[in-house]
């Protein structure tokens, strides 16, 4: 018999009834029942009842156990006595009698519970976050990422991509975040930098006549810390196609990630032919580019019905065309404690409240209803298909300013009154993004997203159109109220790529400086291409349920950006800092 183990701790069936085995594992759990000791013996592939009778050889041995002890158990199958099945183990119709215990490696007290997938502070889980993996549910988040990157390889291959690594050391680019830098000790006072994404690389493949290029990529970026991403690290799957349009992009990677989901999303539904939605339509039906739609709630300018109206606050805010009234829609929310509550929740999110009407047997209630009067009352309940009991809220000001808060209301509205479809995946594609967008610190026109992109209308567009008019062949797909992934159409022409740095304030020397290499591959013969870079660390939490990307990532940092397992980021030796030709210049903040 091996060593360790005959079978692992998921194997035994009724089948193997009778027959003397051997297994090794953690003891997850020990219940002493009248003086017959129980150990439920875990591995990676499941949990086996062990039983050891007092007159067991095994006995003393088992007594001395204790939980995270890791024990090899020799013994026989034995069937469980009737009503003592366990239905929720595959096992759970067997249990082993010990004839035999090794104790492989004791453990000291534990610093957090492994049986019980109880919460504890996450800087403890972290810390000991070999314990913390050892909990099922997080386990299990981590094998479902495996499984879900195996998926995702054998769709991408299938649909005919290839896998490249592009490399980790390489020149700084601008993606939007603050590289991070490792300093040369055969080039001193020079630095390579870890890739915010492998942009570039994947683009200078598609010079090189590759056609279809995927990788599980990792990605660094020296960020502040986010809700939404992991600090310093994250992992995409990252594409690009050679002879595209943005079509055909869509047509290539919408059943790769609504497969994923389907396969491996429990049975909830996953959007059939998503919806193409223009970022404006975006942000002004929904109050966000990465718009939750399970929730039906949809918003709408009903600036008209209060222009000259005596409803006076909303009427000298619209004196100024730029501003707007949004009304976000509440139906069976026309409930006087609805309201206050929402009335609240926007106070506390630094507003000076929520405007409301409610309607109440064929009229509108509430001071912005008496005041506007019931014709105007009438008009906005129509325009938003509600009825007695329903309820409105509204929004005003600048909408560039105002669009986010009313956003996070038309979720809060969607959430309170139990509008979410908690069973649903729900996609789109957002598109028409804004080439550029008016920098209002630096007072300059700046790259809204990708620098990449291709403007929509090309150059033509680019030398004689407003450049904050300018739509660029940028997309992202939402699911749930995240963004999912991020990708658009290159701008593949060398003179295009000059003129859209030059509107951002960048020179052609700029441009030759810092993307040499592309610039260089745009001047023999470049394909048309585009692509896209979908978030993992993402996908994987949506489809395990969780609310925190720390729960489906094997050693994440902390929100400090540490590594509280490792000890890092750590301070370099003077040897290390003589080899690589640096001296640290603390400032008084950091010092």
């Amino acid at each position: 018999m091996h060593r360790y183990r005959s079978h692992t701790c998921g194997a035994l069936r009724e089948s193997d009834i009778g027959t003397q085995v051997r297994l090794s594992g953690w003891c997850h759990r020990i219940r002493d029942h009248g003086g017959v000791l129980f150990i439920d013996l875990r591995d990676h592939y499941g949990m086996t009842q062990v039983v050891i009778d007092p007159d067991s050889p095994a006995f003393a041995d088992a007594a001395a156990v204790r939980s995270e002890w890791v024990v090899r158990i020799d013994g026989k199958v034995k069937a469980r006595f009737t009503g003592t099945e366990n239905a929720n183990l595959a096992t759970g119709a067997v249990e082993v009698f010990a004839t035999g215990i090794e104790v492989l490696g004791a453990s000291g007290e534990l610093p957090l519970p492994v049986f019980g997938d109880l919460e504890y502070p996450e800087d403890t889980r972290l810390k000991y976050r070999f314990l913390d993996l050892r909990r099922e549910k997080l386990h299990n988040n981590i094998m479902l990422r495996t499984k879900v990157i195996d998926s995702l390889r054998n769709r991408m291959k299938t649909s005919g991509f290839s896998e490249f690594q592009t490399p980790i050391l390489t020149a700084s680019s601008p993606e939007g975040a603050r590289d991070f830098l490792v300093p040369s000790r055969l080039h001193p006072g020079k630095f390579y930098a870890l890739p915010q994404a492998p942009q570039q690389y994947k683009q200078l493949l598609m010079m090189a006549g590759f056609d279809r290029y995927f990788q599980i990529a990792p990605c660094f970026r020296d960020e502040d810390p986010r809700a939404d991403r992991l600090p310093g690290e994250f992992y995409q799957l990252d594409v690009e196609m050679s002879f595209v349009e943005q079509d055909d992009v869509f047509a290539t990677m919408e059943p790769v990630i609504a497969g994923v989901f389907e396969e491996f999303g429990g049975g909830k539904s996953v959007t059939k032919n998503w919806p193409r939605i223009p970022y404006a339509e975006a942000i002004s039906k929904y109050g966000s580019d990465k718009p939750d739609l399970r929730n039906p709630l949809v918003m709408q300018d009903v600036s008209a019905h209060f222009r000259g109206s005596a409803f006076k606050v909303f009427a000298r805010i619209l004196e100024d065309e730029k501003n707007q009234v949004w009304a976000i829609p509440a139906p069976a929310g026309g409930s006087r404690a609805f309201c206050d509550r929402m009335n609240s929740w926007a106070q506390g999110e630094g507003q000076p409240g929520l405007g409301y009407i409610m309607w109440r047997e064929g009229a509108g209630a509430g001071p912005i209803a008496n005041n506007i009067g019931p014709e105007r009352v009438e008009a906005i309940r129509v325009a938003l298909g509600l009825k007695d009991g329903d309820a409105a809220f509204f929004a005003a000001g600048n909408p560039d300013k105002f669009y986010k808060f009313a956003g996070n209301a038309r979720n809060k509205v969607g959430q309170e009154l139990g509008l979410i479809d908690e069973n649903a995946f729900a996609f789109a594609w957002i598109v028409d993004f804004p080439m550029y967008e008016y920098n209002e610190d630096d007072k300059k026109v700046d790259f809204s997203h990708n620098p990449f992109s291709m403007p929509q209308g090309g150059l033509e567009s680019l030398e004689n159109d407003d450049p904050l008019a300018i739509k660029a062949f940028q997309y992202d797909i939402a699911c749930n109220g995240y963004e999912l992934a991020s990708g658009g159409i290159r701008n593949h022409r060398p003179e295009a790529m000059v003129k859209a740095f030059e509107i951002a304030g960048y020179g052609e020397e700029t441009v030759i400086e810092r993307f040499g290499g592309m610039y260089r591959a745009f001047q023999y013969g470049a394909p048309p291409h585009g692509g896209m870079a979908a978030g993992i660390d993402r996908i994987i939490m949506l489809l395990a349920g969780a609310t925190n990307l720390r729960e489906v990532a094997l050693f994440p940092m902390n929100q400090q950006a540490v590594d509280l397992l490792m000890g890092a980021p750590s301070e370099a030796s003077p040897k290390q800092l003589r080899e690589a030709h640096l001296r640290v210049n603390l400032t008084e903040k950091n010092g």
